[in-house]
This record gives C-alpha cells, sequence and structure tokens, in this order.
C-alpha cells in the first residue's frame, strides 16, 4: 500500500513539473539576476530567451534609455505605432515587459490585430479612443468595446483580436504596456491578403464567403503597416 501512495506521489509531483515546465515555455523566463544587456556578439555573450548577454558589469544607462517621439500618423491608417521592446532596449532582456506609443490623426485606426505572446493594458493619454477586442471561438466570438478618455485604462487578453480607433475631434495618444520583452503583433488583413507568397485566392473565398474575384481585388490593394 505504501508503494502504492508513494508511486502516485511520483506522478503527481512529475506531471506538476511537467506543467510549470509547458507553461515556462509560452512566456518570458524569470530574470535570475539583476539584468542581461542584450548584444549581437554571439562569441562573448550568453544566450538568454533568444538574445545574447553582455557582462553585465559592462552595462551603462543607454542600456535602459530610448526617446519615443510622437509618430508621424500622416498614412492611409491615420496612427503610428511606435515599439519599446528589447529591439529598441536592450536591457529589457529577460525582463518580460515592452511597451508602445500608439499616436491617432483624427479618425485615425489602430487596426484589427492580434500580440502572440502578451497580454496588453491601455491607458488613453489625450483624445477618445474606442477599444475593442474579440473573444475566442470558445466565448462565441463576443466583441467588448469601450470609449475611452483621458486617464481610462483597458485590458486586451493575450492573443486576441484587438483594435482601437479615435472618435475625438482631433488627435488621440495612448500608451500600451505589454508582459513581452518581445510581444510580437500580426495585422489580420495584412496578414491574410498580403502574405507572403499570397494564400490561395480559393481558399480566402471560401473562408470569407465571398466572390472570388474580390479576394483578388483585396490582394492586390497595397497593405500599409503602422508599426
Amino acid at each position: 500500500m505504501k508503494m502504492k501512495s508513494g508511486a502516485v506521489v511520483v506522478e503527481l509531483v512529475v506531471g506538476l513539473l511537467g506543467l510549470a515546465w509547458s507553461v515556462g515555455l509560452g512566456y518570458d523566463p524569470s530574470p535570475l539576476q539583476d539584468f542581461c544587456v542584450a548584444i549581437n556578439d554571439t562569441k562573448s555573450g550568453v544566450l538568454v530567451n533568444g538574445k545574447f548577454c553582455q557582462d553585465p558589469k559592462l552595462a551603462n544607462p543607454e542600456d535602459f534609455f530610448f526617446h519615443v517621439a510622437p509618430g508621424n500618423t500622416a498614412n492611409p491608417l491615420g496612427s503610428k505605432v511606435t515599439a519599446v521592446t528589447v529591439n529598441e532596449i536592450l536591457g529589457l532582456n529577460t525582463l518580460g515587459i515592452s511597451l508602445a506609443r500608439i499616436d491617432f490623426g483624427p479618425r485615425g485606426l489602430n487596426p484589427p490585430h492580434t500580440h502572440p505572446r502578451a497580454t496588453e493594458i491601455l491607458i488613453v493619454i489625450e483624445g477618445s479612443v474606442l477599444v475593442g477586442f474579440v473573444s475566442s471561438n470558445q466565448d462565441n466570438n463576443r466583441l467588448f468595446t469601450k470609449i475611452l478618455n483621458p486617464g481610462d485604462v483597458f485590458v486586451f487578453p493575450i492573443g486576441l483580436i484587438h483594435f482601437q480607433l479615435n472618435v475625438g475631434y482631433g488627435n488621440a495618444l495612448a500608451i500600451a504596456g505589454l508582459s513581452s520583452q518581445n510581444p510580437g503583433v500580426i495585422t489580420i488583413a495584412n496578414a491574410l491578403f498580403a502574405s507572403n507568397p499570397p494564400i490561395s485566392p480559393d481558399i480566402l473565398a471560401k473562408a470569407f464567403q465571398v466572390d472570388y474575384k474580390l479576394v483578388e481585388f483585396l490582394q492586390k490593394q497595397f497593405w500599409y503597416s503602422n508599426s
């Protein structure tokens, strides 16, 4: 009986360790030192979370600094996303966070997109912004929307399609925090209609239940990226 109980305990521990390991693969790892400034020198660095780390003793304030200038919204979308990830601040490596500044011109749109590796929390600094996200198929693709004004905060769960639209009369500004040093972004329209090489029009026509020629028309358009 004791042997059987012991076997159950071992199986439980192994199962929990396996679960923790699999969950850990989905998110940025916790740092085991104060910082791990990323470098491109593969000879003298140690690879940690996709980046090589320099000797911590060589770190300086510039490794943790980046100036975010206002974005140019004079484009078809009327918005500009300025990302601040590990690629912009090398000192973000292993810290599991990043940021984005989103500038909107009048009626500017940050189009439907997802961040495959991060939850996003957004605060509006200026203007009025309509935000929303769509839940997964499991939740019947429910749409959650809210108009945000200065000081308002909204959360977009990891991986879900979301958007932001300036509904005010002037410019708007929002700051987004993301729970990954490299959250990634997939703009839905660009991914579907401007993939390289193109997705077969037959597939898209059937998926959207529209005419084949409409898909061909959409694939010929210029799909602008605001990031």
